[in-house]
């Protein structure tokens, strides 16, 4: 029971995250953007950055809808606008991905010499921070921890699936970064645009689920009293 359950908050948080960080978009122009550095230091690069984005996705995940609590959100309010966020986002991702992947490569520039020194900072921003694990994916990780049981021990269970969703979602990001020079290649332009529009879709989906996980019992409340 508590297997299945984890499994089923697993494969709720992995799509969302997969959607919306995209690492083999992200991968391709990470690929760019270090096309100065030895393979060893792309390696570095991504490692780090794999690291950072652990960290940005549970913080958000774990905290962040207590956080938003304690400002007198609601987790039907979060939910909805959560839901909204994504989707909206998801449409203009499905609309025109290439204008997300330039808008991507906007918030990271060239890695240069002095970058290399300060390798530490220059993978947490802007490579970790807006570059892979942004705002949207921020929003994504924050509306999933609302998803959570009430009851201790189910709650207990959804956010270990969902970790161990974000876990896997940071190797994916390390493995994708550490290729991007190859994937790159294999690829292509077409392939990329086919990746991001696959990934747009899925996020659509999960985000209407997402806003309807707040909008039922709303109206429930609604007709109820």
């Amino acid at each position: 029971m508590l297997l299945s359950a984890a499994l089923a908050a697993f494969l709720l948080a992995f799509p969302a995250l997969f959607s919306i960080v995209n690492p083999l978009g992200g991968a391709i122009i990470f690929n760019e953007i270090t096309a100065q550095q030895t393979h060893a230091g792309r390696v570095a690069l991504a490692r780090r950055v794999a690291i950072y984005s652990t960290f940005v996705m549970l913080i958000a995940l774990w905290a962040g809808s207590y956080i938003l609590s304690f400002f007198g959100i609601s987790l039907d309010a979060l939910r909805i606008a959560g839901g909204i966020v994504v989707a909206v986002r998801a449409y203009e991702m499905l609309s025109a991905p290439e204008s997300q992947s330039d808008r991507k490569q906007e918030q990271a520039k060239p890695v240069t010499d002095a970058d290399t020194a300060n390798l530490a900072g220059y993978a947490f921003f802007p490579l970790t921070l807006p570059f892979t694990t942004g705002p949207g994916t921020i929003a994504v990780a924050v509306s999933l921890g609302t998803e959570r049981p009430d009851a201790l021990t189910p709650m207990l269970t959804f956010y270990a699936g969902a970790s161990l969703a974000i876990i896997a979602m940071a190797v994916l990001i390390w493995v994708s970064y550490t290729t991007a020079d190859h994937m790159a290649a294999a690829l292509g332009t077409a392939g990329r645009q086919v990746v991001s529009r696959i990934a747009a879709f899925l996020l659509l989906g999960i985000g209407v689920q997402i806003a309807l996980s707040g909008i039922i019992p709303v109206l429930h409340a609604a007709l109820a009293s």
